[in-house]
């Protein structure tokens, strides 16, 4: 299925712009994007896996975003776009033809309620039945969609988007061209008790939380607020759906966290680290800039250098997997007899 939003430019303009080298007709009009193998006569595609190389030959597309080692397998027919990276070309291609960008702003819906002062800016939309609480700012041009909450004295910064049935609780900032999908809780109370021996008493949270410029949460992905200091969150974070963080924790800019991740209070992730789907971390720990961990992998204690990282075994059989399980629970006496076996060695 191609993707439309009623736009239509020439392959001369969306070159100039995407800083491409133009093969073909460039007074040529392109109206959607589509896959390879989904695009029709007026769609550009894009070709930037190698296992997708098999569709390139037969596309209908007007033209394809590809890199040049590519160029003698587009057919003739197709007008090229040629640059380093067709997937960061496809990406801004995406924001394009993205249809929310298409819409105006229609104001403060009438069912909504916004306190009396509140700080509004220029162009800001908010949908029915949002709540915009007292002493709260949104600044221009941010959006707020259908039953989301802005808590008293958070900020929501310049471009910022809440879709349908966010919550930004009391005391939060967040940065410019921020994306919230809906479901996520950004501010909610860290989990902080206090055990007496028989009961839990309840640590009330006064920190808050920061997000900086350019972070994207996924829906219900909750963020927690600090217990004193904020948590943290840095710009170009990229956050996925049903994503964990506790309070107190600092994630570096231009991190990205896959769906399902859980980080413990008061861990640190350090700048351009990646955590695949399903990855624990402790708390209390720092992973330093540049790393990356692969899904469902528990780190319990600090990493000091960049590279990849791993825990856990790969499934295989359930039949195999019992033995190894069995065979897991043996290595320690297994290793006192190799360890007895070496003196024994040594001592002859």
């Amino acid at each position: 299925m191609n993707k439309t939003n009623g736009l239509s430019l020439s392959l001369a303009d969306l070159a100039e712009r995407l800083g491409a080298t133009l093969v073909g007709d460039g007074k040529r009009c392109i109206g959607g994007l589509a896959t390879l193998s989904d695009a029709g006569s007026s769609d550009i595609s894009f070709l930037a896996n190698k296992a997708y190389l098999k569709y390139l030959a037969n596309t209908n597309a007007a033209a394809v975003l590809l890199h040049p080692a590519h160029a003698a397998d587009c057919p003739a027919k197709t007008a090229r776009l040629e640059l380093d990276n067709p997937y960061l070309a496809y990406a801004e291609l995406s924001r394009l033809f993205d249809p929310l960008t298409m819409q105006a702003s229609s104001g403060i819906h009438a069912t909504a309620f916004v306190a009396e002062d509140v700080a509004v800016g220029r162009d800001v939309e908010v949908g029915p039945h949002a709540v915009i609480e007292a002493g709260a700012i949104l600044n221009d041009d941010v959006i707020v969609g259908a039953g989301s909450v802005v808590g008293q004295q958070s900020s929501i910064g310049a471009g910022s988007r809440l879709h349908a049935n966010v919550t930004v609780s009391h005391g939060v900032v967040i940065g410019k061209r921020a994306i919230l999908h809906s479901g996520c809780v950004i501010g909610g109370d860290g989990f902080g008790f206090a055990h007496d021996g028989g009961r839990w008493h309840k640590i009330a949270q006064l920190g808050g939380v920061v997000l900086g410029d350019d972070v994207e949460v996924g829906s219900c992905s909750s963020i927690d607020r600090g217990a004193l200091d904020d948590t943290r969150i840095g710009n170009g974070v990229k956050i996925d759906s049903q994503v964990q963080i506790a309070h107190n924790v600092h994630v570096g800019d231009h991190s990205a966290l896959a769906g399902c991740v859980g980080i413990a209070g008061s861990t640190r992730v350090g700048r351009h680290c990646m955590l695949g789907g399903g990855v624990g971390l402790s708390g209390h720990i720092t992973l330093c800039d540049g790393v990356q961990i692969t899904g469902m992998s528990l780190v319990t204690n600090s990493i000091t250098e960049p590279g990849v990282y791993s825990s856990g075994t790969g499934a295989m059989s359930n039949g195999l997997w019992r033995k190894n399980a069995v065979r897991f629970k043996q290595l320690d006496e297994i290793a006192r007899r190799v360890t007895r076996l070496e003196r024994q060695g040594r001592s002859e």
